[in-house]
């Protein structure tokens, strides 16, 4: 069997003995010249050593939130997604029009690069992928082997999964939630549409809290470890979901909501009908079939219940590549239409008027924003989707340019007082490639 070592020496070979005549040098992004350690010995022990001791380990800023981000696997239980076969290889073609492009930022006008070098940008990785290929690639504050945390972007894996089973029949999104999960009868739920979860539109008095250690939301996020526990706290999500009656604020489907409650119960559907843990079913129908440089995994700080919501750690590359399989390129990473274009048309196109009109009320979104829903953040009007994670992460895809990108960050101070990435990339982005 070749080892990659020798395929990729293979390909050098082959390019150079072709004499073809665009002359371009090819290299392969999974490969690096030398290995760099990211942490010393020391440094492990003295930043673990810096873990709050009486408050969730996330509750830091600065360059301690970004060793926390990077270092997950070393402190806190994970549970694996796993990759299998060759990897398949992602060819280098710099385009300098992106760093070289001049961006207006809250800091100054300069060069996209010299913002990502700036210390106020706080970006640690950012991969750029056009027609399959990297056309930009860099690591400010990252080895590009870490596998970072990508917050509530593992979103995107859950709608993936629903959609997936959908197109196969296995789930009606027009259903109530309890149709599949019948032990929700009894909560606030049972009635709720998978559509609607899909949409953060359930109505359900449950938003998103992780500083009232009362709420409905952090009572929640204590039971997946994704906010501070002890002993005593709860520690079965599934109970809880099945009990839990919060209130109902509003009809479902007329108000956006944002939650990951939402995603935590269409992550408990898609491990009801494929019948194995949710990283199982990443691993099943995604991960594996990608060609993957590395494993992926989810964090589990409790009784091995991955945070469905957003817990994925992963190669920076890796995520663009899952984000290539949206792309009329995905055949340069898989055999098989993982996505189908049906889902895409979704994610695009089937939007509830309700959500559009309220979001479009509230005046503070972009002007080219359309619309919100199945779990991605913003739909644009030039086919950008994108679904973000806390503190600087993100995820933006346009099926139509066949275009990727995938960064990750941290948080300068509580107030998240650093420069936006996405605005700024989306500018760059819709510069260098102009939608035809």
């Amino acid at each position: 069997m070749l080892t990659n070592t020798r395929l990729e020496m293979l390909a050098i070979f082959v390019i150079i003995a072709s004499g073809c005549a665009e002359q371009e040098t090819v290299v392969f992004s999974n490969t690096t010249p030398n290995f760099e350690s990211a942490s010393s010995v020391e440094e492990v022990r003295t930043q673990i050593n810096k873990l709050p001791s009486e408050d969730i380990w996330w509750n830091v800023y600065g360059e301690d939130q970004a060793w926390n981000f990077k270092n997950l696997h070393r402190f806190m239980p994970t549970v694996n997604v796993y990759r299998e076969g060759q990897v398949r290889m992602l060819k280098n073609r710099p385009i300098a029009a992106i760093p070289d492009h001049y961006v207006d930022t809250p800091i100054g006008g300069m060069s996209f690069k010299q913002f990502l070098d700036n210390k106020l940008s706080t970006t640690m990785s950012l991969v750029v992928l056009h027609k399959g290929d990297v056309v930009f690639e860099y690591y400010p504050n990252q080895k590009p082997y870490e596998k970072p945390i990508f917050w509530s972007a593992t979103k995107a894996l859950v709608a993936t999964l629903v959609g997936i089973l959908s197109d196969r029949g296995q789930i009606d999104i027009s259903l109530p939630i309890s149709h599949y999960l019948p032990v929700l009868n009894n909560s606030d739920y049972s009635a709720i549409t998978v559509r609607n979860l899909l949409d953060m539109a359930t109505g359900i008095n449950c938003p998103e809290e992780y500083f009232d250690k009362k709420s409905c939301y952090y009572q929640y996020s204590i039971t997946v470890g994704d906010g501070y526990w002890d002993d005593r706290s709860p520690n079965s999500p599934y109970e809880m979901l099945a009990s839990l009656k919060p209130g109902i604020e509003s009809p479902q489907g007329m108000t956006y909501q944002y939650s990951g409650v939402n995603a935590f119960l269409l992550s408990w559907l898609v491990e009801d009908i494929l019948d194995m843990p949710f990283q199982d079913a990443v691993t099943q129908e995604i991960w594996r079939k990608m060609g993957a440089e590395s494993d992926a995994s989810i964090l589990a700080p409790r009784y091995g219940v991955p945070i469905a919501h957003g817990g994925l750690m992963a190669r920076s590359r890796d995520f663009a590549r899952f984000g290539l399989l949206f792309t009329p390129s995905y055949k340069k990473i898989s055999d098989e239409q993982i996505i189908s274009d049906q889902m895409i048309d979704r994610i695009l196109d089937d939007i509830n008027p309700n959500l559009t009109l309220a979001a479009n009320t509230k005046g503070s979104l972009p002007s080219d924003f359309s619309h919100s829903g199945y779990l991605w953040d913003a739909v644009y009007t030039n086919d950008d989707f994108y679904r973000g994670g806390w503190a600087g992460q993100g995820l933006l895809i346009n099926p139509t340019k066949d275009l990727v990108a995938v960064y990750t960050g941290y948080a300068i101070d509580a107030k998240e007082s650093q420069p936006q990435l996405l605005p700024i990339l989306r500018t760059v982005l819709n510069n260098v490639f102009p939608k035809k």
